[in-house]
């Protein structure tokens, strides 16, 4: 007890600082002190030195000089290659539910999501799955569907020289039918924003986007025959709906990569095989 209460007397005992002029020795300034009052002010001052410190490198961009502390650009590409890794995933997914589509179809099976459509509204007709819009392969896919379309009852079935079929739009036929440059169909030009409608009853077995051709739509009739509608600034129609001759499924436009104005590129397939439009159709 005694060691401490000397501790604590020695921490109290008074001191005088004083500063003497070198030549005259006459006192300047004095100011006195104990160990108790140096060791409090020394502590404030470096709590207030280091606080000030910690401000300065966490409010300004002295922090990127720390070791081990990342730079605003590499935070910017993490958070960057996180975008993209994700997107890569679900390309990835996309990718494969494609593929997968593709086998369904060329060993003659329902797709998976086909299945479930076809269990919730069942029909006659078969329905094909979107696939990715933006692959070059949509339109060789698109091809492959029409040679598994539906057969229907050819007991039923009316000859194609007795059907009535409606006009698609209205207008000028520029380019028509030629089989050896693969031309299956002929284009229209009309009117902007005119309407295009449906030549026969059916049912849309697709409806959507693709690289070279744009907007499309495709519709199963009757007597194994399908038409195609090509190059459309809007779709009206979805993938399954039911339509009827002369009601409106698309607006006439200019999209997709092998078109070089706004018209319509009509084509008709019989079993697999294109058609000549005109044979059939006075436009």
């Amino acid at each position: 007890m005694e060691e401490k209460k000397k501790f604590y007397s020695k921490l109290k005992n008074q001191y005088r600082l004083i500063i003497y002029n070198d030549t005259t020795f006459q006192s300047v300034w004095s100011m006195k002190l104990s160990r108790l009052k140096v060791f409090t002010v020394t502590s404030l001052l470096s709590a207030i030195i280091v606080v000030l410190v910690i401000l300065l490198i966490a409010t300004t961009g002295l922090r990127e000089y720390i070791p081990g502390y990342p730079k605003a650009e590499y935070r910017q590409m993490l958070v960057r290659n996180a975008l993209i890794v994700d997107s890569l995933e679900m390309e990835l997914q996309k990718r494969d539910q494609f593929f997968k589509g593709i086998q369904s179809i060329m060993a003659g099976e329902v797709p998976e999501d086909e299945q479930t459509m076809q269990a919730e509204a069942p029909t006659t007709n078969i329905e094909f799955q979107e696939y990715n819009h933006d692959s070059v392969f949509q339109d060789e896919l698109l091809a492959e569907q029409l040679s598994l379309s539906l057969k229907n009852d050819n007991s039923n079935a009316t000859s194609l020289n007795q059907m009535h079929f409606f006009i698609p739009v209205r207008g000028v036929v520029t380019e028509h039918f030629k089989a050896e440059p693969d031309h299956y169909g002929i284009d229209l030009v009309s009117e902007a924003n005119a309407r295009i409608s449906a030549v026969l009853d059916g049912t849309v077995i697709f409806s959507g986007w693709t690289l070279n051709t744009g907007y499309v739509i495709y519709i199963q009739h009757e007597s194994d025959l399908v038409s195609v509608y090509k190059h459309n600034a809007e779709l009206l129609k979805k993938t399954g709906e039911k339509v009827k001759a002369g009601e409106a499924i698309a607006i006439i436009g200019n999209t997709g990569e092998l078109s070089s104005g706004a018209h319509l590129h009509f084509e008709l397939w019989h079993d697999g095989t294109a058609l000549d439009p005109e044979k059939f159709i006075d436009f």
